[in-house]
């Protein structure tokens, strides 16, 4: 019996170190990026790594302020760009970021991206006042329904996202989530496949057949979108803050917004192909160009008022 154990651990490490070699040639899993929590509670990534998108076809890259993408080589005429992991990015090239096609457009300014997942509304305001002191003269928050939703607390406690309570009118930041663990994981391939591939999938599954989450009556979610409105505009500089909604987000939300005078642009994809990939919700290069072009024409008009 005792050989019989040590044939099946044999066996097990064996195949381990093959799956390993496999994922690590056919690059079977994306890069993960490390994270930390700078000074300020947000969460951004190590600065200056790297690693492959799945499939190895691209890498991507982290710069020296802990943000993807590639740094402007000058801070004059500076406009940022804020988001979550559809600025981020990581699934296009360098060549396919939102600073790219808007530097093309507008080749006298220089364009910073400070984007991460999981970046709510909240968060979004809260990395503004870093980049307020760069003194940029617009800043670009892309934002999605989701990203309202997730800012409040009080709707659902999140807490590898930084949200709003509005009882206490008080910030609570995100906090990483099992940061050890995760690194094990993420570094060793064949068991981050293994990961993706079958509890990730069977997690999802169990979601769908599992208790759907209780939805929010209709004026109290609305109620509570005025409210997260409110407290931004009162406790950050928004004159030269510009919400950029993904197609499709609510309508509702955006006319608030523009009522307390918030800078908004609903993006527009319609009767237009995907901008999307066929295996992914996120902007394909396509739908980032697409973007980008109306983000353009908004700012033109914008500066002809």
């Amino acid at each position: 019996m005792e050989k019989f154990f040590k044939k099946i651990i044999i066996f097990i490490l064996f195949g381990t170190l093959i799956g390993e070699i496999i994922s690590r040639i056919f690059v079977l899993t994306s890069d993960i990026p490390r994270r930390e929590i700078d000074s300020f509670g947000i969460q951004k990534y190590i600065p200056n790594q790297y690693g492959f998108w799945k499939g190895g076809k691209h890498k991507w890259q982290i710069n020296s302020n802990g943000w993807p993408g590639i740094l402007p080589k000058s801070r004059s005429n500076l406009i940022a760009i804020i988001g979550d992991s559809y600025i981020e990015n990581f699934m296009n090239p360098d060549s396919c970021h939102q600073a790219i096609y808007l530097k093309n457009y507008f080749p006298e300014n220089n364009f910073y991206e400070a984007a991460r997942s999981g970046v709510s509304f909240i968060e979004a305001f809260e990395i503004t006042k870093q980049i307020d002191t760069l003194t940029p003269i617009y800043q670009l928050i892309y934002i999605q329904d989701s990203d309202f939703k997730e800012s409040i607390l009080n709707i659902q406690k999140l807490n590898d996202i930084t949200q709003l309570d509005l009882v206490e009118k008080k910030i609570v930041y995100g906090e990483i989530k099992s940061p050890g663990s995760k690194r094990i994981l993420y570094e060793v391939k064949f068991l981050y496949y293994l990961y993706q591939k079958f509890i990730t999938n069977f997690s999802r599954k169990s979601n769908k057949t599992g208790k759907q989450e209780k939805k929010l009556n209709n004026n109290l979610k609305y109620k509570f979108y005025t409210e997260l409105l409110k407290y931004t505009k009162d406790n950050y500089k928004i004159d030269n803050k510009i919400l950029v909604f993904h197609p499709n987000s609510d309508s509702l939300i955006i006319a608030e917004a523009k009522r307390l005078g918030f800078n908004a642009l609903l993006l527009d994809s319609t009767g237009d192909k995907t901008w999307t990939f066929d295996y992914d919700a996120h902007w394909s290069c396509y739908g980032h160009e697409k973007a980008a072009k109306q983000v353009a024409s908004f700012l033109v008009d914008l500066n002809n008022k």
